[in-house]
């Protein structure tokens, strides 16, 4: 815009015809854009996960955390980054990971013959069922077992240490109390106590 208005005669009074407007309107939204997509963040690349394995992580990390009419899901917070960065700095951390990401697929492709990725929603669910609960889980899921309790502690990490899992969780931080007067009421009466 100033390389333009230096280039008008000064004769002119910096009056210009509609064109010269125009003109320099369209070379400030050039600009505007330019700026707007070089601003843009490449797509994520992952440094520790495969391309399959990312893919399987994003899915993973949202049917533990979906979005809800609260907050958006675990993919929406960053998890799966927040997990590549993770296994980069924690080294003794990648095998265990590695493995039960292959470990999820080798169960799919004995179940149902196909990957984690490629098995339907209800699919997913049975095979994750049989690993959530660590009480209820049968022996030869052990292995599983171990991999998504580490997984699904790692998502939750993730998840409530950022803004949006910080905002779900309706965490106020630490607020001045100018004067204690105990616990409330109600809150010993949940917790089935008494100030005695």
């Amino acid at each position: 815009m100033l390389r333009i208005l230096g280039s008008a005669p000064a004769a002119a009074g910096f009056a210009w015809t509609d064109a010269e407007a125009q003109e320099a309107h369209h070379q400030a939204q050039a600009a505007r854009q330019t700026r707007q997509s070089a601003a843009k963040p490449s797509a994520f690349k992952p440094k520790f996960f495969t391309a399959h394995e990312y893919a399987t992580v994003r899915v993973l990390v949202d049917l533990i955390i979906p979005k809800d009419e609260r907050s958006g899901s675990a993919t929406d917070a960053g998890v799966p980054e927040f997990m590549d960065f993770m296994m980069v700095d924690q080294p003794a951390r990648q095998t265990a990971m590695r493995g039960g990401l292959a470990w999820i697929d080798r169960e799919c492709l004995q179940r149902h013959d196909k990957t984690f990725l490629a098995c339907s929603a209800s699919e997913r669910t049975a095979v994750l069922d049989d690993i959530s609960w660590p009480q209820k889980a049968r022996p030869e899921m052990s292995h599983g077992v171990a991999f998504f309790t580490s997984f699904r502690d790692l998502t939750a990490s993730g998840f409530w240490t950022t803004k949006m899992g910080m905002d779900d969780l309706q965490y106020m931080g630490n607020v001045f109390v100018p004067e204690w007067k105990g616990c409330p009421d109600a809150a010993m009466k949940k917790l089935g106590v008494t100030a005695e």
